[in-house]
């Protein structure tokens, strides 16, 4: 009897599965050494408290603490940090924080905060740095910054005075892709203790504004454990999330959506060629993420994100960055379902 041959579809799709696993083995394996140099970037300036009274203050604290860092950068000649300050600094940019140390953090805002009907808060993933906030292989909406200008374009699209800011936000040291960080919740747990900050911080500049939280890839885990803190800290902001959206997610540490949601709406979708399928989704001694969240037995409300990949779902035109914009939007009837 002749071997049984696998389908083409199918042999692809274990292959893919295999070289995952063989990429989160080798993340476990790396280690993530320091190089021994002291930090050259000095702490940014004090900025005052967020407030709606204390806002153009804050912008122009922030933008100091830049120049500060273009300076330094130039003098010890990081090219790649002084051009992505460089661009931090164009007249039509506003950070209500920045912090060049390490890695890098920075929150920019994008539309009328003080006023806007609803806010969305976009929260990125893994290997985001301020040299990677702008644009990353010649696609800028798979960054924080070019993603928050895709929806806030996106929504201009639909009502030239759409109601809506958004708020690019690197509030956290994002892990390496290849490291043993991702794999676990340690990094997605201090950051969502500095996003729950954040959010009571929005909450003191408008507290009228619905919230919807766009969460990509590892920020879903931060958003994910940040739901999961519950009562506490931040609790009158945490009530003004309508909708919290994972997309590209590898998972979130809860078992099911319903862990998360409390009022808000749970949504989640993944790009057809998006890598993020083959990763395994499981928890066993606190490594892993968990379930998938657009499985089934999840119970998230799955949208449409398109035939993109895991850098793609903010691409202009895309159904993915259609459906984002309507949930920041805080419009589920028109959010189409995969």
């Amino acid at each position: 009897m002749p071997p049984r041959t696998m389908p083409p579809k199918k042999r692809a799709r274990r292959l893919r599965r295999a070289l995952a696993c063989a990429a989160t083995i080798t993340g476990v394996l790396l280690t993530t050494a320091g190089t021994g140099h002291a930090d050259p970037y000095a702490p940014p300036f004090p900025a005052p408290s967020m407030a709606r009274s204390t806002l153009d203050a804050r912008y122009a604290t922030e933008r100091r603490s830049i120049e500060q860092a273009l300076k330094t950068a130039h003098e010890v000649g990081d090219g790649a940090r002084a051009r992505a300050l460089g661009a931090f600094l164009r007249p039509d940019r506003r950070f209500l924080h920045f912090d060049p140390r390490g890695r890098g953090r920075a929150v920019e805002v994008v539309g009328d905060l003080a006023h806007a009907d609803r806010i969305a808060l976009l929260v990125p993933g893994a290997d985001t740095t301020l040299t990677a906030f702008d644009d990353r292989a010649g696609k800028p909406w798979s960054t924080p910054g070019g993603g928050a200008r895709a929806v806030y374009a996106q929504a201009q699209a639909v009502s030239p005075r759409p109601g809506l800011a958004v708020v690019a936000w690197l509030g956290y040291a994002a892990p390496k892709t290849f490291s043993s960080e991702v794999l676990t919740d340690e990094r997605a747990g201090q950051g969502a203790v500095e996003l729950r900050r954040f959010l009571t911080g929005l909450h003191r500049v408008n507290p009228a504004a619905g919230i919807g939280l766009l969460c990509h890839s590892y920020g879903s885990v931060v958003c994910g454990r940040a739901a999961l803190e519950g009562p506490g800290p931040g609790r009158a902001a945490w009530r003004k999330v309508t909708d919290i959206a994972l997309f590209g997610s590898p998972g979130t540490t809860a078992w099911s959506a319903s862990r998360l949601g409390g009022t808000a709406r749970v949504w989640a979708g993944r790009g057809a060629t998006d890598w993020m399928e083959d990763v395994p989704h499981v928890r066993i001694f606190g490594l892993g993420l968990g379930p998938d969240p657009v499985s089934r037995r999840f119970g998230a409300r799955v949208f449409d994100a398109g035939g993109g990949g895991h850098s793609d779902y903010l691409a202009p035109g895309s159904t993915s960055l259609r459906n984002l914009t309507d949930i920041a939007l805080g419009v589920p009837s028109d959010v189409t379902g995969d």
